[in-house]
């Protein structure tokens, strides 16, 4: 019984992960039917068609197979091994409901309190190394086998990241990983997670190959997806902060000084540079008189030139008696 058990779990897993490469190799293939190219393409193209080809065909003698075995499994005599389930894992208690949708909102709002109530059990489930651990730390606190928990880990490695922690980045992808996998297992079981997370430690304790490379894929592509979400957080921030020092700078006019100095003829910019004010009235008579004031203005709107009281008036009055 023990071994028509293990192989039932080995296809699975193996049919498991037939799909995850099936629907990879899809994507890939989609992607390079949008893209333009050369030989490279086409030849990789070509080599994608006939990886889904193949998986395609895997996955339907993976269904033929598991077809088989659940007959067999139906035609197993009674008996202590056939009747007896463990308890917690396999009690019916553990089917999970058909859940209610639930809004973005309430799953802002669920995922916010429970980050701010777990938020330390979880780091530290992050934290651990050892599978035993992890196992232990999970059956000591089963509340933290969800869905809020890989995403408030995903959270502290994007945090890592950003603060340049990289080995603690990795670290918690790792632990991620692990509660994703978790997660996978119990929806393709359809039990509560809390009922099957064992049954993961023990398939990743002694994992065959095929199933540890599952793994590592898993978790260098989260690495990545955390690289680059870390990246856009910090770029982002980067425009507000710029933002913010381009608003404190604007000038009376609501111009800002570096923008309108930038735009200021060579011979303009260094009359400021050198705070010389007859070289500035130089400047602006070689300039068109009505180019000359549209720059004035620009410059008294950024806080670049602050005229004396009653210049601009006196100009004004200069201009009405020349047009009289």
């Amino acid at each position: 019984m023990a071994e028509f058990q293990q192989r039932g779990e080995d296809l699975e897993n193996s049919f498991a992960e037939c799909r995850r490469l099936l629907e990879e190799a899809q994507v890939r293939l989609k992607q390079l039917q949008e893209e333009e190219g050369g030989e490279e393409r086409e030849a990789e193209l070509m080599k994608v068609r006939a990886d889904v080809k193949k998986l395609s065909k895997d996955e339907k003698n993976f269904e033929k197979l598991m077809g088989e075995y659940r007959r067999c499994e139906k035609k197993q005599p009674w008996n202590v091994d056939t009747i007896s389930k463990e308890g917690f894992s396999k009690s019916i208690l553990n089917i999970k409901p058909k859940a209610t949708e639930e809004t973005t909102e309430e799953k802002v709002e669920m995922h916010k309190t429970f980050a701010q109530e777990y938020g330390k059990e979880i780091k530290h489930f992050g934290m651990l190394h050892r599978w035993d651990d992890s196992q232990k730390y999970l059956s000591d606190n089963p509340h933290l086998v969800c869905e809020e928990t890989a995403n408030c880990l995903v959270t502290i490695c994007i945090d890592f990241e950003i603060d340049e922690k990289h080995a603690l980045m990795e670290q918690v992808a790792h632990q991620a990983i692990v509660m994703q996998f978790i997660l996978d297992l119990s929806r393709r079981l359809e039990v509560d997670p809390r009922g099957c997370f064992r049954q993961f430690f023990s398939r990743i304790k002694t994992a065959d190959q095929p199933y540890q490379d599952a793994f590592d894929r898993e978790l260098e592509l989260l690495k990545e997806r955390v690289r680059s979400c870390a990246q856009i957080r910090m770029e982002s921030a980067m425009k507000e902060l710029q933002e913010e020092e381009r608003q404190k700078r604007l000038g009376p006019g609501g111009l800002d000084p570096v923008e309108v100095y930038e735009s200021l003829p060579k011979e303009i910019q260094r009359s400021f540079d050198e705070k010389n004010i007859q070289m500035l009235q130089e400047a602006m008579s070689k300039l068109d008189p009505e180019e000359g004031k549209y720059l004035l203005k620009r410059c008294i709107d950024s806080g670049l030139w602050v005229p004396e009281s009653g210049a601009e008036c006196d100009d004004e009055e200069s201009e009405d008696e020349e047009e009289d």
